[in-house]
């Protein structure tokens, strides 16, 4: 039986990551976790209970809920993208708006939430055969990971297709410079926070993708995860 590996990829905030790991999870048929979307999870479940208030989170409150919070992928049907659900609820759409952007950087850095996660994650991934994604994937989550990606890109490049995401999901009122600026507001706070900031682990491959197409980041991910399933 071919030995199945765990591939970390990690990296800055619309970089790409969850795409191309979808695309690569999907093609060697591994599970694929975007816990970037779990972090989201926590957040809108924070926003919904009151648990920010006029910008400020309200950690004790939210230390104190934590344990009601249960996150889940499901697929609509076979061949779908994962989608997340929060409490039973399908809230991918809901996870995906600017409210929940601006203050997804700030939770995710309280230590409590990580840990709180991080637990899960190492869960999912315990058997192998795992494409996850996120910040902290190959230097926290899975330091033992046979295969580490560190995706980066540059700002602009990155505003300009989030920006185009938000756009063909109805929102026709955001300015590229409201999400460059959120951009860079979520680096430096994920690079900066106390608890596994985002940073390149040593042994990670890094892949740039501001010139790159879909295809093109799509292939050179697939030759890193055959390099590295050689080695394992």
């Amino acid at each position: 039986m071919t030995k199945k590996i765990i591939v970390a990829i990690d990296g800055y905030s619309s970089c790409g990551k969850s795409s191309m790991a979808r695309t690569l999870a999907r093609a060697i048929d591994y599970i694929y976790v975007d816990t970037g979307a779990m972090y989201r999870g926590v957040t809108l479940f924070a926003l919904r209970r009151g648990f920010i208030r006029e910008g400020v989170i309200q950690e004790a409150e939210l230390r104190e809920a934590l344990n009601e919070v249960s996150l889940s992928f499901r697929q609509s049907h076979e061949g779908a993208i994962p989608e997340l659900y929060l409490n039973g609820e399908n809230v991918e759409k809901e996870i995906r708006t600017m409210e929940v952007a601006s203050f997804v950087s700030p939770i995710a850095a309280l230590g409590f939430v990580r840990e709180f996660l991080t637990a899960q994650q190492q869960a999912f991934g315990a058997e192998g055969g795992i494409v996850m994604d996120g910040r902290d994937i190959g230097t926290a989550v899975f330091p033992q990971a046979e295969l580490k990606v560190f995706v980066t890109a540059d700002p602009v490049i990155r505003a300009e297709r989030r920006l185009a995401e938000l756009r063909g999901k109805g929102d026709s009122k955001i300015t590229l410079e409201e999400v460059l600026e959120n951009l860079r507001q979520r680096d430096y706070i994920d690079t900066h926070r106390e608890v596994a900031p985002l940073r390149q682990a040593e042994d990670a491959r890094v892949l740039d993708n501001s010139h790159l197409t879909h295809d093109e980041q799509d292939a050179l991910l697939r030759s890193y995860f055959e390099e590295a399933l050689a080695k394992a």
